[in-house]
């Protein structure tokens, strides 16, 4: 299919949770599967750490009954496995299964890297929230992935501290503001948080949940919306924040950072539900004095959260076996036992509903030990996560994100201009590319 026609199918159909018209993308399966005599063997690209763990389970069970075998190749995560996949892809020698994070499908689909498993995988939808299926759906009655798992974001907190500044927790981003400037007040050696340029998923999150819709269609065009409504009352919030000195303006995932958090100079942070992990081995000596609450909203009568990371298992148009491979990413997304070994060798939390109360799921992380809650409270704050819009081009607005917020951050200075440089370099790219975008 040529190139140019491929970028409008995908032009339509992108357009994540806005009703776009439904188009068929080129990859198609109907010439697998049922049709096969023997034994298939599958490789599958993933990031994913003890996934070859979690594949013997698939080998020595179903996969060994219905001679399927799956074999793990570990690659790097993020653009660094798009970019290989899509070069493989242009030597038709991709693998047949791919790990791939939500905001890189469109830029796959574009390239048709993957093919649609509607028909094979469709009956799993009833295993996810409806803001998480729709991220492979990408709006349209195809599917281009199973989810695999999410990060719906949260608010974190020293308990401790909070109590002995008389701190309330916010539940609005004004209340959180003025927790900050409380807390400076109180204390003016130390932080609330920091707003780090260094991870453009957060901002993206952030936006996501303030109701942003950074890439969708009109017609045959592409328009890119990053620096629209929402995303400039988040740009403006923090960028205030960081201007009036009343939270920290230094990047995340540092020694600085981790040490600010380990002695208490920063007493919280807005993050997923991944973040025990991080604060294990950045703040190992506040372990038991952290607490976990939902984001803020920026109304009081809103509960909505946004998402920060969280991939999906897909298939390539390459694979000989699209049926078999599908099965095979079905089975690792949805089966109790796969979800299990995912959550207990490779650290997921799970993107299907009824693994995220389940197994290693029905107890707190031992960080959090004394909040009993904990996951039944963060299924629960899963299921408020906004839909979110991902274009073809994402790895070129993170990448300018970072370095025009980067500059606004370290100097104080406007965020809305930050905001507007991340617009434009997305919009000349994607006409660079080829892309018909409207004003």
């Amino acid at each position: 299919m040529p190139n140019t026609t491929r970028r409008r199918l995908v032009t339509m159909s992108v357009a994540v949770a806005l009703g776009a018209t439904a188009l068929t993308a080129c990859g198609s399966s109907d010439d697998d599967g049922d049709a096969r005599s023997g034994p298939v063997s599958l490789t599958y690209w993933t990031w994913t750490p003890g996934m070859d763990k979690v594949v013997d389970l698939w080998n020595k069970g179903p996969g060994k009954e219905k001679q399927i075998t799956v074999t793990v190749k570990k690659q790097a995560s993020g653009d660094t496995l798009v970019t290989k996949i899509l070069t493989a892809h242009k030597a038709g020698k991709a693998p047949d299964l791919v790990q791939a994070e939500y905001q890189a499908l469109p830029t796959l689909v574009s390239n048709d890297a993957l093919a649609d498993i509607a028909d094979q995988v469709g009956d799993a939808e009833n295993s996810f929230a409806n803001g998480v299926w729709q991220q492979t759906t990408l709006g349209t009655d195809a599917v281009y992935a199973v989810p695999q798992d999410i990060g719906p974001m949260m608010f974190y907190y020293r308990a401790d501290l909070f109590e002995k500044y008389g701190l309330k927790v916010p539940t609005t981003w004004d209340e959180f503001a003025e927790t900050a400037r409380a807390l400076k007040e109180k204390a003016p050696g130390k932080d609330l948080t920091t707003f780090s340029a260094n991870d453009s998923g957060l901002f993206a999150g952030l936006a996501q949940q303030a109701g942003a819709r950074w890439w969708t269609t009109e017609g045959q065009k592409w328009k890119v919306g990053i620096n629209d409504a929402a995303t400039k009352k988040v740009a403006d919030f923090w960028g205030g924040l960081v201007a009036e000195g009343a939270i920290d303006n230094q990047p995340m995932y540092t020694p600085a950072w981790n040490k600010a958090l380990n002695t208490g100079q920063q007493i919280a942070w807005v993050s997923a539900v991944w973040a025990p992990g991080t604060l294990t081995t950045a703040a190992p000596d506040t372990k038991g004095k952290w607490a976990m609450a939902p984001l803020p909203q920026w109304s009081a009568s809103e509960d909505v959260t946004g998402s920060w990371g969280g991939s999906s298992t897909a298939v390539t148009t390459d694979s000989e076996h699209q049926d078999a491979a599908a099965e095979f990413a079905a089975w690792l997304n949805t089966d109790g036992d796969a979800l299990n070994a995912l959550a207990k060798e490779s650290g997921i939390y799970p993107a299907s509903t009824s693994a995220q109360l389940s197994g290693a799921f029905s107890t707190p992380p031992d960080y959090f030990s004394q909040q009993a809650d904990f996951y039944t409270q963060a299924a629960e704050i899963a299921k408020t996560t906004a839909p979110s819009a991902w274009g073809p081009n994402v790895n070129v607005a993170y990448t300018t994100f970072k370095d025009a917020f980067g500059a606004a951050a370290k100097n104080k200075s406007d965020f809305t201009a930050a905001l507007d440089t991340m617009q434009e370099e997305t919009v000349a790219d994607l006409e660079k590319q080829g892309f018909e975008v409207a004003e």
